[in-house]
């Protein structure tokens, strides 16, 4: 496809984000980038890999930081010498983003990529929703847990998610005028809810 294009996905946990994130990038020949960001991030700062997974979409993660085993040389000195913040974690992980939409068509998911490249006019950001009953479902399956254990991980990582979000945007996660496009994949299916999200990056470009 010789046109640009940017899709930042948010979504609630259990929603099927990542399966339609990566079916998109597939059909616009894009590439994807979830935890493979982080990867990319940590490669670009530098520091251990650890610092991103910890930090991921959960803001305040630096009260347990020195509780961690440290990886690829970053040690409590360096940790102090660097003045290392939770900012500077977003910063590193903003750069990447950033880069990577410089470069080619991509689909974000979450990460604040939809705040973080406010400025590209070749973005569409898309919020992905579905019922609590086949978002739990969906999580007691893939874990091996109960609808019931399912549920208040959902409540815990939503919650962080939703602070995570606001930390760093100003904004409300999930709030339908921050996206230009919210849909409930539970109604209709993972790979239905792909082809209307699709449909609706053709029209919006003009594809």
């Amino acid at each position: 496809m010789g046109k640009k294009i940017i899709i930042n996905i948010g979504r609630q946990l259990g929603a099927g984000g990542q399966e339609i994130g990566r079916m998109l990038a597939e059909e616009f020949g894009a590439n994807y980038y979830d935890r493979e960001l982080l990867n990319l991030a940590a490669k670009e700062s530098g520091f251990s890999e650890e610092f991103f997974k910890r930090n991921d979409e959960r803001k305040g993660f630096l009260r347990s930081f020195l509780h961690l085993p440290y990886g690829n040389g970053v040690g409590t000195t360096n940790f102090y010498q660097s003045n290392f913040s939770q900012e500077s974690l977003f910063k590193f992980q903003s750069d990447a983003i950033r880069k990577a939409a410089e470069e080619g068509s991509c689909v974000f998911l979450g990460r604040c990529a939809d705040y973080v490249l406010r400025d590209f006019s070749n973005v569409v950001n898309v919020f992905i929703t579905a019922s609590l009953d086949f978002r739990a479902r969906k999580v007691a399956e893939k874990k091996g847990i109960s609808v019931g254990q399912a549920q208040k991980i959902i409540e815990q990582k939503e919650r962080n998610r939703a602070e995570y979000y606001h930390y760093y945007t100003g904004k409300q996660w999930g709030y339908a005028a921050s996206y230009d496009l919210c849909i409930d994949a539970s109604l209709l299916g993972l790979q239905e809810t792909e082809r209307i999200i699709a449909d609706f990056v053709r029209k919006r470009f003009g594809l």
